[in-house]
């Protein structure tokens, strides 16, 4: 894998590779490009393409975990992406509201669809405030909900 000057770089306990390979069957140009082995002979280092980007996973034991001060974000172009990718990224973690959640490794994503950005930088503040406001009480973000809140007078 040629090396990006900047790459994402996420530490699990044991489950680099099982991640790696879960999360690369969910996008379309995506695959698991290198496995470094550690001492015993399991992957230590695991190189992954999610949607064209490099990723790096290391299986470095139980002392650190994810939070949610640093999340994945997904731009999704329908209401069936957004979806297929939050029920398959959620199962067996967590679901949270405006459309974050946990996977099953405890990785938070955010999944997010296109549309979302332009509604809320509109120039009528009335309108980017209806939206703020029905995507706060939501959990899965729902493409219809928010358009309509943005055309409500």
């Amino acid at each position: 894998m040629v090396r990006q000057k900047i790459t994402p770089f996420l530490w699990f306990d044991d489950q680099a590779e099982e991640a790696a390979n879960f999360y690369v069957s969910l996008f379309p140009d995506s695959a698991v490009t290198g496995v470094t082995p550690g001492p015993g002979g399991a992957a230590l280092v695991v190189e992954f393409r999610l949607a064209g980007l490099p990723f790096l996973a290391l299986n470095g034991g139980p002392l650190f975990k994810f939070n949610e001060a640093i999340s994945l974000s997904i731009d999704c172009h329908s209401q069936a992406e957004v979806d297929d990718l939050w029920e398959k990224l959620s199962a067996g973690g967590s679901k949270g509201q405006c459309g974050w959640l946990k996977d099953k490794y405890g990785l938070s994503w955010q999944v997010v669809p296109s549309v979302l950005p332009e509604l809320l930088e509109s120039a009528d503040r009335g309108k980017s405030a209806r939206v703020m406001d029905a995507m706060m009480r939501m959990t899965k973000l729902d493409i219809r909900a928010l358009q309509d809140a943005a055309d409500k007078e």
